[in-house]
């Protein structure tokens, strides 16, 4: 099989196309033919070695993928050849072929094509469960969703609109905030050409009473600043790079609540719960991810620099047919 290896830590450049032998499923694993690979900045870091996770050279990169199981171990049986699947983990999936847990996998509607699937599920995932059930979002609310052009910031810009909230997008271009706004988003800030705390304070004269922020950096403190009393404020990533430092007065003055995002903290029942509304929406077509650009596998250089280099408008695919 081919596939896109990071030898050692590095820029996108040092990794590179080899043909490898395709692994094996082993007792408890599965085996999956990729068909196409979606690209999310914690590759980046992974190939850079600044993750908060390390994974030690040579690795394939890739977290998050759609294909069909050619490949069932002993003791399986959830699962069947032929099954179309989506799936994620830490690394793999820049390959044309990955064995994993199965509990890594879903079973991927009829209907969905397997770039649409691939690009779906840590993007929206990570939306939804953080809007649902750490911001406990309600219709009729106001959000502001920062690095709005992103995967996770667009998937949240149209979630949000989906559950029913007034949605303010926050970007860094008028393309990444023309996307937003067909996916739901009433009121659009460019950042780099204007006041951000003064166009939000005009966009919810009131106070907005959540933020998401995927981003971090310079942007965090003035959306602080927009939520209006007892509003939240979720932090998702750091995307800029740069871990913002809060005052904390203004969450004494403003009596808001400051909330880290995590899957694993999202309780079991919500978290069924979630799922099984984000997989709703997904087959009524109400949500369904941004693909901003589809790269080859010997194009897997370009493809981490488009999303590193902060120039994706939601998600960024390899497509391995």
């Amino acid at each position: 099989m081919h596939a896109a290896v990071c030898p050692e830590y590095g820029p996108p450049e040092v990794v590179r196309v080899e043909e490898r032998a395709a692994p094996t499923a082993g007792p408890g694993q599965v085996g999956v033919r990729v068909e196409a690979a979606a690209v999310n900045y914690p590759d980046v870091l992974l190939v850079a070695g600044t993750y908060q996770v390390k994974v030690a050279p040579p690795f394939v990169p890739g977290s998050e993928f759609a294909g069909v199981i050619d490949q069932i171990g002993f003791g399986v049986s959830d699962f069947a050849i032929g099954d179309r699947v989506s799936g994620t983990g830490m690394v793999g999936a820049f390959a044309q072929n990955v064995v994993v847990d199965p509990a890594c996998l879903a079973l991927v509607p009829g209907r969905i094509d397997a770039r649409t699937a691939a690009a779906f599920g840590v993007a929206h995932r990570t939306a939804y469960h953080a809007l649902r059930s750490t911001a406990r979002l309600r219709s009729g609310e106001r959000l502001v969703v920062l690095g709005a052009g992103g995967g996770v910031g667009l998937a949240a810009v149209q979630l949000g609109a989906a559950l029913g909230a007034d949605v303010t997008a926050v970007a860094s271009s008028n393309e990444k905030l023309a996307a937003a706004a067909r996916y739901g988003a009433t009121q659009l800030v460019n950042h780099r050409e204007c006041d951000v705390r003064a166009a939000l304070r005009e966009s919810a004269p009131g106070g907005a009473d959540v933020v998401i922020d995927p981003v971090g950096g310079s942007l965090s403190e003035p959306a602080l600043r927009s939520l209006g009393r007892g509003g939240r404020f979720v932090t998702v990533g750091f995307a800029s790079g740069e871990i913002p430092r809060i005052p904390l007065n203004l969450v004494l003055i403003k009596g808001v609540h400051v909330l880290g995002f995590q899957f694993q903290d999202v309780p079991v029942d919500e978290f069924g719960r979630n799922e099984t509304e984000l997989h709703e929406l997904l087959v009524a077509g109400r949500a369904a991810p941004h693909i901003g650009a589809v790269y080859r596998l010997d194009e897997v250089a370009a493809a981490l620099h488009h999303v590193g280099d902060g120039r994706a408008i939601g998600k960024v695919l390899i497509d391995l047919r």
